[in-house]
């Protein structure tokens, strides 16, 4: 079975070899990770090592060894007077494709490919108009702000519409829903505002033949249902303890496939080296026993969160030793619901 294929068949429920995986070398990976370039008629007005700007306009700052992304401190569309005039990156441009172009051909061992795109609702929403603005918009400006969630939308299908071409298999984002124990916003605003954009996107991926991959982050299990309904394939959750791994496969094990660590919070920080092996094991059994229903993953920065390599290494190898044993006849599989 090629990579490709044990991906999709671990995200639609229909019998992978084994759990697919995507971890740091030499435990290897079934993906290939491409994206877009940068606009190559676009040049930044700052570019430092500790400021600088982005493609929309948001200037970033962050402490000299800052280990972690920074912050934006410069909104540029504060308000909202500014938005007809505004320069919105251009997707749609062929030549930001080029490199993923050239590493999609050499793909000779037949990797799922997973396109990372823009689309960050909230996130994008926060770096544009202020973290305090993007939280009150849906009440002080619901009109400009269901323009400028269309406009953002738009975007992220032309760059599908770009990564269709080139014959990509999944499209991937990130956008942070959760707090610690609940959403950051309330579902009736998540409703109305924001999954319609979801389901636009997410339908014109499956209209291509294209799965769907989010990253969302914090306590966002009462917003699970609504992006299965917006048509989310697999959600990338680096934390799964605040909600309840055994809540979360009850509750959508079978219908929504998941691409976790070890939870990078909690037993990866405070478990012991077993304990680390044991979750591993405990979350391929919680969602992988639906004929499929699991990827698993490292978190790709371990220094920013303090994941020792000794941890790392357990986790990879309960991964790749358990995740080959599951379908392989050693555990009994349930009947998806999806």
């Amino acid at each position: 079975m090629t990579s490709r294929e044990r991906v999709r068949r671990a995200v639609l429920f229909q019998g992978p070899d084994r759990v697919p995986v995507d971890l740091p070398e030499p435990y290897g990976t079934d993906f290939l990770h491409v994206g877009a370039d940068p606009d190559p008629n676009w040049q930044p007005s700052v570019n430092t090592e500790t400021r600088w700007e982005d493609e929309w306009g948001c200037i970033w700052e962050k402490l000299p060894g800052d280990v972690t992304m920074g912050q934006v401190k410069f909104h540029p569309l504060s308000d909202y007077s500014l938005f007809n005039d505004f320069r919105f990156p251009d997707y749609k441009n062929p030549q930001r494709y080029e490199s993923a172009k050239k590493a999609i051909s050499e793909n000779k061992d037949e990797k799922f490919v997973l396109a990372g795109i823009p689309l960050s609702l909230i996130h994008r929403l926060e770096y544009l108009r202020g973290h305090e603005a993007a939280w009150t918009d849906p009440y002080l400006y619901p009109e400009e702000l269901e323009k400028l969630l269309d406009k953002l939308a738009d975007i992220a299908i032309d760059s599908i519409d770009n990564f269709a071409r080139l014959g990509v298999d999944g499209i991937f984002s990130a956008d942070d829903w959760g707090l610690q124990d609940r959403p950051m916003v309330a579902p009736e605003v998540f409703r109305k505002f924001f999954k319609p954009r979801y389901k636009r996107v997410y339908g014109f991926a499956h209209q291509h033949g294209i799965l769907t991959f989010l990253h969302s982050c914090g306590y966002i299990i009462d917003l699970l249902e609504d992006f299965i309904e917006a048509e989310l394939d697999v959600i990338q959750m680096d934390q799964q303890e605040n909600m309840g791994v055994e809540r979360l496969s009850k509750l959508f094990g079978g219908r929504l496939c998941f691409w976790c660590p070890v939870d990078i919070q909690n037993t990866m920080i405070k478990g012991t080296v077993e304990d680390v092996r044991n979750y591993a094991k405990f979350l391929i059994e919680s969602f992988g026993k639906f004929n499929g229903g699991f990827i698993a993953k490292w978190y790709g920065a371990p220094e920013a969160v303090g994941h020792t390599q000794e941890k790392i290494e357990a986790m990879s190898e309960a991964f790749i030793e358990y995740g080959r044993l599951i379908y392989q006849g050693k555990r009994e599989t349930e009947t998806p619901q999806k």
